[in-house]
This record gives structure tokens, C-alpha cells and sequence, in this order.
């Protein structure tokens, strides 16, 4: 999966546990990108069976997305916390570098940071 694809449907998953419902102005602040982008790439989406968009309403994840979702955002999340409570990093930079990370590292990398994570606490 692309890099871009992963933030969409992670985009999506975040939006969605904050308002409920998600819209494409909704995904246009948080990408920071045109309302045509966003429904161009969700067009894309659909076509790969992990959301269900028809313009003018809510966007849902199917749910081989919302499971690809999840998995992306824990990532997120852990390598977050890692960041932050392990290496020391104020959580600005921590999110930051988390969002960049979760997109390239091994799910057993993952694994790693959850466990050193969970001995710190």
C-alpha cells in the first residue's frame, strides 16, 4: 500500500472516532489539500474496496479498511509513545516524526517499541 493511501484511510479513522461522520471538507483540513484531491483519491479507495463514497455523503471505511485503518493508526500511536516516553522528545515532535515513521517501519519494529514502552511505564 502507498504511502499517501495509508494516510488517507488513517485520515479517515481519525476523523471518524473525533466527529462521527466524515466529509470531504473534513479530510480537506486534516491533509491539508483541495476538496477535488480528496475526492479523486477516494475515488481511488473505493475502487480498492476499503471505503464507500458517493459524493454528497458521509464517507465510511468498508471494512477491510477500517482493519487497515486501525493498524496504521496503532502504529502511529506506539511509535508516538515511544518517541515521547522513551527517547525523551517533546510530543510535537514526537507526532511529527511518528506521522512520518509509521509508513516505512516492520510491524515487528512496532512490536519492539510496544514492549521497551510497556517496561518504562
Amino acid at each position: 500500500m502507498r504511502r499517501r493511501e495509508e494516510e488517507y484511510l488513517e485520515a479517515i479513522y481519525i476523523v471518524k472516532l473525533n466527529k462521527g461522520v466524515v466529509r470531504v471538507k473534513d479530510l480537506a483540513l486534516m491533509l491539508k489539500v483541495k476538496p477535488s484531491s480528496i475526492v479523486a483519491y477516494l475515488t481511488r479507495l473505493s475502487s480498492k474496496g476499503l471505503v464507500r463514497y458517493v459524493k454528497g455523503e458521509h464517507i465510511e471505511l468498508t471494512l477491510k479498511g477500517e482493519e487497515m485503518a486501525k493498524r496504521i493508526y496503532h502504529k502511529h500511536l506506539v511509535i508516538r509513545e515511544f518517541l515521547h516516553r522513551v527517547l525523551g522528545l517533546p510530543r510535537d515532535i514526537a507526532e511529527e516524526d511518528a506521522c512520518y515513521i509509521e509508513h516505512g517501519v516492520h510491524d515487528e519494529t512496532v512490536k519492539r517499541m510496544e514492549e521497551i514502552i510497556s517496561k518504562v511505564k
